[in-house]
């Protein structure tokens, strides 16, 4: 059971880093947390994969006053993803079909979802992102929702304000991801999943 955990575990830490190269290079729109790691990677001379290892980074610092625990998942996520997402955008170059590029939108949301069901269903700990989520939650008693509304439309802002991309994408991405692992997660489940897990999908 272990090893199948982290076999799921790190497969889907890896095509969660593909899915994310493959919405970038569609070039319809990111997730918030997405474009501002693309933001803030055509400001400054780091690549989109050392971007998003670098915010994890920062953000599970501030896991520290939330007394917030970190698991193996946790520290995975931050470096798994941002790798994979330098390697798939290595793999794919830019592209200026718009089928093609409708077509990678789709398949990296999809994928996405199958992703985030993975490492979630592998029951290692949260990523920072959501763990940071889920701790300020916890401490303003807001609920999930709201704090992770308030959270994303904040890097979301941010990020535009520096060049990521929003568009058709971010919209498509915020409308399908829920849903997608809401019936992706009880197939990938190695134990039983919590309200608060569920609810970062």
């Amino acid at each position: 059971m272990m090893i199948r955990r982290l076999v799921q575990l790190y497969a889907g830490l890896f095509v969660f880093g593909i899915s994310t190269a493959m919405m970038v290079r569609s070039d319809f729109g990111l997730n918030p947390w997405d474009v501002f790691h693309q933001g803030v990677g055509d400001r400054t001379p780091l690549s989109f994969g050392t971007v998003v290892i670098v915010t994890g980074a920062i953000v599970l610092l501030l896991w520290i006053p939330l007394r917030q625990r970190p698991g193996l998942g946790t520290i995975s996520n931050m470096i798994v993803i941002g790798l994979a997402a330098d390697f798939g955008l290595w793999l794919l170059s830019d592209i200026e079909s718009l089928p093609v590029r409708a077509a990678l939108l789709a398949g990296g949301i999809f994928l996405n979802g199958v992703a985030t069901s993975a490492y979630i269903g592998a029951g290692f700990g949260p990523g920072p992102r959501d763990g940071l989520m889920t701790g300020l939650a916890a401490r303003t008693r807001w609920s999930i929702r709201a704090v992770r509304t308030a959270i994303e439309l904040t890097v979301l802002g941010v990020g535009w304000a520096l060049g990521g991309t929003v568009g058709l994408g971010t919209i498509l991405f915020a409308v399908t991801i829920g849903p997608i692992v809401h019936m992706l997660l009880p197939y990938f489940a190695t134990r039983s999943v919590s309200p608060d897990e569920t609810a970062k999908a």
